[in-house]
């Protein structure tokens, strides 16, 4: 069902105090601006028929009556419909009054719900009108002739896509300690709609989306919020029109308050990408529905979800964020973790040393900037840092040189062994030909690199730091029990893409202007492992890792998507078609999807022995940690997927 994805509004009509002819017509002009824009859901605010404003004059029995002739004009109006909406309304049931969301959809009042907690301090005066719902959860009034349900504990399902699933707050029930949307979404609901009337004061808009963000994230939810605008009474308070659209925790959308004219947002919320984290997280688990059991009325309904655009940012790289402020914070961050990470096993080894390989390229030079942030850290000399350069046949002079140079600014100890001629040794103990440049050729290097810096350590008593990253761990990218292995493994659960800006936050905030220069070069070089022959005229590097294999900015957008959600390769597929928009066409994403896939199946098994290395963000291909997958899981199903597209 259009991968998950649904179309929510929240809108804030202009209104007349009382005058519910003029607020009915606002809201049928909302209504046909949401089905204009493909909209699915929508939210409008509380008692919007008659205005939320109307103090006692909610005690008339003209305006109760005339607000349900309204409710019935606008249950006959959406016959026909794409579209479910929200609409605020006072009604009489048994002795009372109630403040009530009435949700309404193809000629049909699906149910009615009042609102639970009835707010009577400072300005508000609800509880002199209204009387709560707190007795009532499951019951039935009659509209219009119609037996429609009533009360406090009902959730509005879609009956072919039941992840699709509707509760809703009013407004004071948002700002209580348990609200009832916590109930709501423990008991399946994934989208919480709230019409409310809440006014603006100083600092109130800050709080109120604090508010939002902070119910969203802890029931997993999108939560749609429409308040009440332009029209309402100012004999004492403001009413700015707010609306808002969030996704566990993350706003989609705000309008801009204090307008003049009715106005709505819309946003596409992701319901599979809600439900991944519920699946994850025990906190939905059976034995939580028992405690909060409410005898629910499940209301069913009906909508053909529109098939479009996307109507959200879909961000290229999900493992950087884009503010340079926050990014530059979560650098800090996770060098903050790696550092005290490596500080923690160098303690408890006891050891003085330790020995990394140093290559010129981007993941050891992140290696080698995380040992001397935390040999300061620990007060150590940065001279038990032992910093290995070990040229063999594909070596450059440009990368060579920068590994030597970043030794030599950051005050390492410098070692350079050459592997060329133990190697040609190593070929002729095997009969391979060091002509034939084949995968032997490449992986002969790849370990006889690591079998000196484990010599070494154990020589010097110190433990070898590994450099490979996460993109190059999803790609199987290494050498089984060559760069694969080392003894603590810092980059380990740092993809590619963060990996340049790490090292480029290094070189602006910690180091002088000579090693800046160096790094500057390094985030230049083009990523090789540089184990084939540089080009015979330039000498420049002739093996470009991701002209083999395929851009990492793509493989680490497909593995955030397909791994920390668990989307199909069709709704990653689509995804990044409208990410990479303008950079890459179809072809090459769907190219360089299938190869994702097969390798990252075919590659488990080096996953499965990988070294220990601290976790710093939501992925992690650690066996002991995030990710338990068989070495031999077949990968058709996935595959065949792909060829579809």
């Amino acid at each position: 069902m259009n991968n998950g994805f649904v179309r929510v509004a929240s809108a804030s009509p202009t209104i007349k105090v009382a005058d519910v002819d003029f607020n009915t017509n606002e809201i049928i002009k909302l209504i046909d601006d949401a089905v204009n824009k493909n909209v699915s859901i929508l939210v409008l605010p509380e008692l919007c028929i008659t205005g939320y404003t109307c103090a006692d004059l909610f005690f008339q029995e003209p305006l109760i009556r005339k607000s349900i002739e309204k409710l019935i004009l606008l249950k006959k109006y959406s016959t026909g419909k794409e579209i479910l909406f929200v609409v605020g309304i006072p009604i009489k049931y048994k002795n009372a009054l109630y403040n009530c969301a009435a949700t309404i959809s193809n000629g049909k009042i699906l149910g009615v719900v009042p609102k639970t907690y009835i707010p009577n301090y400072n300005e508000f005066y609800e509880q002199r009108w209204f009387s709560s719902s707190e007795t009532i959860t499951n019951d039935k009034i009659i509209i219009d002739g119609e037996d429609v349900p009533f009360g406090s504990s009902i959730l509005f399902k879609h009956t072919r896509y039941e992840d699709l699933c509707i509760g809703i707050d009013i407004c004071e029930d948002l700002w209580s300690p348990l609200p009832p949307s916590t109930v709501h979404a423990i008991n399946g609901a994934t989208i919480i709609l709230n019409p409310s009337a809440s006014n603006d004061l100083v600092g109130k808009s800050s709080y109120r989306k604090a508010l939002v963000s902070s119910q969203s994230a802890k029931t997993i939810t999108s939560y749609v919020y429409s308040s009440a605008g332009f029209g309402e009474s100012t004999t004492d308070v403001v009413f700015s029109g707010h609306c808002l659209i969030y996704e566990n925790g993350t706003k989609l959308k705000e309008n801009k308050r204090f307008q003049l004219e009715s106005n709505l947002i819309y946003s596409d919320i992701d319901i599979e990408k809600l439900m991944a984290d519920r699946i994850k997280m025990t906190s939905y688990s059976n034995h939580l529905t028992s405690r909060f059991d409410l005898q629910y009325q499940i209301v069913p309904f009906d909508l053909n979800i529109m098939q479009d655009k996307i109507d959200r940012y879909i961000d290229p790289q999900p493992f950087v964020p884009n503010n340079q402020k926050k990014r530059s914070k979560r650098c800090e961050e996770i060098f903050s973790i790696q550092t005290l990470g490596l500080a923690k096993r160098i303690k408890h080894i006891g050891c003085e040393k330790v020995v990394v390989g140093i290559s010129g390229g981007l993941d050891s030079t992140l290696a080698l900037l995380v040992c001397t942030m935390t040999y300061d850290l620990l007060g150590k000399d940065r001279k038990n840092i032992i910093g290995v350069t070990m040229p063999g046949f594909g070596t450059t002079d440009r990368t060579y040189n920068n590994a030597i140079s970043l030794m030599n600014h950051l005050g390492v100890t410098i070692k350079e062994i050459s592997i060329k001629q133990s190697c040609l040794v190593h070929f002729k103990d095997i009969g391979h030909d060091p002509t034939n440049h084949s995968t032997t050729y490449e992986n002969v290097q790849a370990r006889e690199r690591t079998q000196i810096l484990m010599d070494l350590s154990n020589k010097l008593n110190g433990i070898v730091i590994g450099t490979g990253d996460l993109s190059e761990m999803a790609l199987g990218w290494a050498t089984y029990n060559g760069d694969h292995m080392s003894m603590y493994s810092v980059n380990t659960t740092i993809p590619k893409t963060l990996v340049r800006y790490l090292v480029k936050w290094i070189s602006d905030y910690k180091v002088g202007e000579n090693a800046k220069a160096v790094l500057m070069d390094i985030l230049d070089t083009p990523v090789s492992p540089e184990l084939l022959p540089p080009d015979k005229n330039t000498g420049k590097i002739k093996q470009k890792t991701e002209e083999v294999v395929g851009p990492y900015e793509l493989h680490d957008f497909f593995l955030y998507n397909m791994l920390r959600f668990g989307f199909s390769p069709t709704k990653v597929y689509r995804l990044a078609l409208q990410a990479f928009d303008g950079k890459y066409s179809c072809d090459t994403i769907k190219k360089w999807i299938n190869t994702f896939y097969k390798r990252f199946f075919m590659q488990q098994f080096k996953r499965s022995c990988i070294p220990d290395g601290p976790k710093v963000g939501s992925i992690c291909l650690s066996p002991r940690g995030d990710l338990r997958m068989p070495s031999d899981a077949v990968s058709k199903i996935w595959l065949e997927e792909i060829e579809q597209l």
